[in-house]
């Protein structure tokens, strides 16, 4: 635990990308694989789940630190990092370090927690507590939390490990995909290769935002223009007879989506696809919340198959009879998909000077879709978001002028500030909750908000403050559907803050009426 709590403190003490991946590769070359093969799992973004209820960790921190629950409640107010916030009222003034390594923490203290019942998880966790010292309570927290901001991307993670086994980046980005074991053979698989697990997907290959004409790309001949997809990113791996599903967040959704599973019986074996999961029916996509409701459900009824039926749109072949073909050109893999892939629905290439797409990119939304994706002929298929090769060239996003109405801490290093807002538009007399925000702002239009926010509180809901209804500002997003989980009956995808409008009053904010009305003029089908 000493050494990764040491590892931690390295990386959150600097912003420099250099100094980050010396220390990984530092920790990484001397730590023992067992230990490393947790600290990569952490790192990496992966987090225990289903482990013990945020309760069971605040009852076991009051005990020891014999501090009224209101105190604690005040100082999470304070800091808004639950994970700080128990480690710092916890402080036992205890300053030698742990003995256990970090392998021996997960497995024999950490893991076993899942098992035990709610008294048993409080007394265990009580004395865990006093083994550690101030830093590795806060590393301890942030495990049992599943909140490892660090300031590390898994991108930084891959490099460094990449510096350690002597591999390419997209090599070793290829073997963390899917579901890694954190083990010391896993960690040892991972430096040294061999063959990979028969569910094992690819990176996938990332669309950068084109913020230019697209005739500044060059010649229109050299280039693939498909319609860009409202749906959930996913690869199609069939091996050993064997179909699976993996959403680009690298969660295995196989069992979901029965229909597309019995559609990937025509592939031979040693396929891989890569496309887009689509509410689909008569050939046409429906809204991405018919979508929504296949989401999350492992026990599919007959009712919710008929209702929001599922097909897998492929673009792109990343392995075919077992040989990976992403360094083929885009062409080559094009036609190859058509010979493979023929009894699934195929991204329709779009003819047109780069003038026709233009006019044809406005007529988006009537077909369910967010405008196009460029793609160079002769691209390899890479790994992650480079940029070159791959472009989004989406229609602009709808806008409304809302209000901002609560504001709560952000998180990671934006957790002492104010950054998380609910903004509302005008229904009968009374803002009413149309979206969430908190990005779109600059660091000095955070700072500036946040002072105001703590001056203008007129109300606080836990964390929550409810704020005077004073600014305005324009909020941009992607997509509208009705929506039965939210008071304003609408839900907004990928909400963010456009421009804070200084130059409106609240009484100039749109109403629930006028964002309705986006959903007959292009919204998608339901």
């Amino acid at each position: 635990m000493k050494r990764f709590t040491e590892l931690y403190t390295a990386l959150d003490s600097t912003t420099k990308t250099g100094e980050k991946v010396a220390a990984l590769v530092a920790y990484f070359s001397s730590a023992p694989r067992e230990d490393a093969a947790w600290a990569l799992f952490f790192l990496s973004g992966r987090r225990l789940t289903r482990l013990l209820p945020s309760a069971v960790l605040v009852e076991a921190a009051l005990r020891v630190a014999k501090i009224p629950g209101w105190l604690l409640e005040a100082s999470f107010h304070e800091v808004g990092d639950l994970a700080e916030t128990l480690a710092l009222v916890l402080d036992t003034g205890k300053r030698e370090s742990s003995p256990l390594p970090l392998h021996a923490w997960v497995e024999e203290r950490i893991l076993p927690l899942r098992d035990a019942d709610a008294a048993d998880q409080v007394a265990r966790l009580s004395a865990y507590f006093q083994e550690l010292n101030e830093r590795e309570l806060y590393m301890l927290m942030k495990i049992l939390t599943g909140e490892m901001r660090v300031g590390v991307s898994e991108k930084l993670v891959v490099r460094a490990i990449a510096k350690v086994a002597g591999a390419s980046e997209p090599v070793i980005a290829h073997r963390l995909m899917g579901e890694f074991q954190p083990t010391a053979e896993g960690f040892a698989a991972l430096l040294a290769g061999g063959q990979v697990a028969a569910s094992q997907p690819y990176p996938f290959f990332l669309a950068s935002p084109l913020d230019e004409e697209p005739r500044a790309l060059g010649e229109r001949g050299e280039w693939q223009a498909e319609w860009k997809w409202d749906g959930i990113r996913a690869e199609l791996v069939k091996r050993q007879g064997s179909v699976f599903i993996w959403s680009r967040g690298e969660e295995l959704v196989t069992e979901r989506f029965p229909e597309v599973v019995a559609l990937a019986a025509s592939l031979p074996d040693g396929t891989v696809l890569d496309g887009e999961l689509l509410a689909f029916r008569d050939g046409k996509a429906l809204s991405f919340g018919v979508l929504q409701r296949r989401i999350g459900r492992k026990k599919l009824s007959a009712k919710l198959l008929e209702e929001a039926p599922v097909d897998f749109m492929a673009f792109d072949i990343l392995e075919h009879e077992g040989r990976d073909v992403r360094g083929e050109p885009l062409s080559a893999r094009r036609a190859l998909l058509e010979r493979v892939a023929s009894s699934f629905p195929r991204s329709e290439i779009v003819a047109g000077t780069w003038d026709e797409l233009a006019r044809l990119r406005e007529t988006s939304r009537e077909r369910g879709v967010e405008g196009f994706v460029l793609k160079r002929l002769s691209s390899p298929y890479r790994t992650g978001r480079v940029r070159g090769d791959w472009w989004k060239w989406k229609i602009e996003p709808w806008t409304i002028d809302a209000v901002l109405i609560f504001a709560q801490p952000g998180h990671g290093r934006r957790a002492t500030l104010l950054t998380d807002y609910t903004f509302g538009v005008w229904s009968e007399g009374q803002l009413v909750p149309i979206a969430k925000a908190y990005s779109g702002l600059t660091d000095e239009e955070i700072d500036e908000a946040d002072r105001w926010i703590r001056e203008h509180t007129v109300e606080t809901h836990g964390p929550v403050r409810v704020v005077e209804p004073f600014h305005v500002f324009e909020l941009a997003f992607e997509g509208i559907a009705p929506s039965n989980r939210h008071k304003s009956g609408i839900a907004v995808r990928f909400p963010r803050m456009k421009r804070w409008r200084r130059d409106k009053k609240p009484a100039d904010a749109d109403t629930l009426e006028s964002v309705r009305a986006l959903l007959s003029a292009g919204g998608p089908p339901s």
